[in-house]
């Protein structure tokens, strides 16, 4: 059975519960919540395939022991995936040399019923996703788990909000913000997560 890995959550209005009226205000610049939660996020290792087909354990192959920033989006939708997948192409070249290096991007299908590996690919070519991009689909009551563990999950998939997760799982570091966060914004949270000190392990703690 797959495990989950536990990080502390930061910051966030749960905008999986938003509707596509929600998603147009926030579309228009309001900012994201950012009061801290209580709850961990659990990210789960569920094996998943990405844009090319190729088998992926969640969280082993995409999170562990990187820094990532990651959104949820489906191919079909019109209104607020198209602007978060345009964002993401923009926080590739914010990123610079940090690309691929320091920091990967995810973005995980919430329909993956219609989502087919093919389907992303295509979906990711739109917005000239690099190797460091990495678009995740499987069976749906697989990516459902990881939704539900990564508090994302929606009753209603097009009924999500445009949220992303900044993680730098070496440190337990955890941002939830809007996912139409403007690139320049996103890559300077990204950059403080990365010079942010690593969490002590149990040897180095002593």
């Amino acid at each position: 059975m797959p495990s989950c890995h536990s990080l502390p959550a930061e910051g966030g209005q749960d905008h999986a519960a938003m509707g596509h009226e929600a998603h147009a205000d926030m579309a228009k610049g309001q900012p994201a919540a950012d009061a801290a939660e209580e709850a961990r996020l659990r990210i789960p290792d569920m094996d998943l395939l990405d844009q090319d087909g190729r088998p992926v354990h969640f969280y082993r192959d995409l999170v562990e022991d990187k820094v990532v920033a990651m959104n949820f989006i489906f191919t079909t939708c019109t209104t607020i995936c198209p602007p978060m997948g345009a964002n993401f192409s923009r926080l590739q070249e914010a990123l610079g040399e940090h690309l691929g290096r320091d920091v990967q991007l995810i973005s995980v299908s919430i329909d993956p019923t219609t989502d087919t590996p093919q389907r992303l690919k295509a979906w990711g070519e739109k917005f000239s996703a690099s190797d460091a991009w990495t678009l995740v689909t499987g069976p749906k009551p697989d990516v459902d788990q990881v939704l539900r563990q990564l508090e994302v999950l929606s009753p209603d998939f097009k009924d999500h909000g445009p949220v992303a997760l900044l993680i730098n799982d070496r440190t337990g570091a955890v941002r939830r913000v809007n996912g139409l966060t403007p690139p320049a914004k996103l890559a300077a949270m990204l950059e403080e997560m990365m010079d942010t000190p690593e969490a002590p392990t149990e040897e180095t703690a002593r």
